[in-house]
């Protein structure tokens, strides 16, 4: 990414320059390796290996910060922060588990900490969050922010493959890395999750408070069923504002989840990534595009170039972090969603009704069931009401310990209004 919002940064600086009101000059790029081939042929002079003597000049205006990770990202970003720069960064690893700690230094130093590229590429969704919308009341975030697992998923959609055949395809292709950990397993979305929410909800949010479940043990028989029941499945970023007996609160989750093919979201295909949030005066909005990639991705670092400089001629800081609201943070537990549930049964008299029986004393209500196969190949099938995830939960662990249940085979949350 960095060699791309160098590319732009030297091809348009013409039209920057009259975006701007003064001409951008790029004095300095940190890298690793000092002689490397590079895509963007820049004089040798502006490399250094050194990157903290470059933030630490005291002359530079802008700081851009697309390493990533926690260390040394925030030492750089905070360095250069201290001797006047403001920083432009995509790292949501950093803002997610320490976002405070870079926010403040930005406030005490007077300069701006902006961040578009952190959330979900070229998708403009953190400068509507921080400013379109700052008058209205976010109630919901419901995002796909992770390209790779979307391509995944709509593989296994399209093509019936499994899990891993899908993730071989994705790795083949360029849209998964060689170890997927981090895009699989919902670490990068979870990153994302609690960014949006922070900036939803005015509540300061970390990574740590985000539910986060992956997609590994997403199955083909999962999306056949989800394609039965006119759904398909998303690995969804949801941030919620929710009221409960003490007052409001928000919850943040990433989980695997079914959602209704008349969502918006349902027809966000391949490696797209979209966000669609809901507000009490807006409605629904829906913001839709390229997820990842490094020109993508650099033009989203270029947009908060361009309003940054311009703070600078003006002598004026764009919005800092907002945390006022200061609403509690509620566990998994206490989020509201509903499930879909496949159980292998006994295919005899009685079964329905001691299955069902477990659900009232959990107090999950029942809202659809329907057998499926027979005998050895019988299933129950069930999709539930709203109810608190760890109502669910302890019913799908009930059901487990019930005799005449031979498997739990599926389970899976409904999300999007089914």
């Amino acid at each position: 990414m960095g060699t791309q919002v160098a590319r732009l940064l030297t091809e348009d600086a013409d039209e920057l320059t009259q975006r701007i009101g003064a001409p951008v000059e790029l004095v300095g790029i940190a890298v690793r390796r000092i002689g490397r081939v590079r895509e963007v042929d820049l004089p040798e002079e502006l490399f250094t290996t050194d990157a903290k003597a470059l933030v630490s000049r005291g002359d530079l205006d802008v700081v851009v910060e697309v390493i990533g990770g926690i260390e040394p990202a925030r030492e750089l970003i905070l360095t250069a922060l201290e001797h006047g720069a403001s920083v432009v960064t995509a790292n949501k690893a950093l803002l997610a588990e320490d976002g405070a700690t870079v926010f403040e230094a930005a406030a005490k130093a007077e300069r701006d900490l902006y961040f578009e590229a952190a959330v979900a590429g070229a998708i403009p969704i953190v400068r509507p969050l921080r400013e379109s919308l700052a008058g209205d009341t976010v109630e919901r975030v419901l995002g796909i922010v992770n390209g790779t697992t979307n391509f995944i998923l709509d593989a296994m959609t399209t093509t019936g493959q499994g899990f891993t055949e899908a993730l071989d395809e994705a790795q083949r292709l360029g849209y998964a890395e060689a170890d997927p950990t981090a895009d699989v397993e919902g670490f990068d979305a979870a990153a994302k999750a609690a960014i949006l929410a922070e900036l939803a909800f005015h509540t300061r949010v970390t990574i740590g408070d985000v539910h986060r479940e992956g997609i590994s043990d997403v199955t083909a028989a999962d999306v056949k069923s989800a394609d039965d029941m006119g759904c398909v499945v998303k690995l969804l970023a949801i941030c919620e504002r929710r009221e409960t007996p003490d007052g409001p609160a928000v919850s943040a989750r990433v989980h695997p989840a079914m959602i209704s093919k008349s969502h918006p979201l349902a027809s966000v295909r391949g490696a797209y990534n979209a966000v669609f949030v809901e507000s009490a005066a807006a409605g629904q909005l829906m913001f839709y595009g390229p997820g990842a990639g490094g020109a993508p991705t650099a033009s989203a670092v270029l947009g908060d170039v361009v309003t940054v400089a311009r703070n600078r001629l003006a002598d004026v800081c764009g919005p800092g972090e907002s945390t006022h609201a200061q609403l509690e943070v509620l566990e998994m537990g206490r989020a509201r969603t509903r499930y879909h549930i496949s159980i292998d049964v006994d295919d005899r008299p009685g079964v329905l009704a001691q299955v069902a029986q477990q659900f009232a004393e959990l107090g999950v209500s029942i809202r659809t069931v329907r057998q499926e196969g027979s005998g050895q190949d019988a299933q129950l099938v069930i999709a539930t009401h709203e109810a608190d995830d760890a109502a669910l939960a302890a019913t799908v662990q009930a059901l487990r310990g019930l005799e005449m249940v031979r498997d739990v085979s599926s389970v899976m949350r409904v999300e999007g209004g089914l």
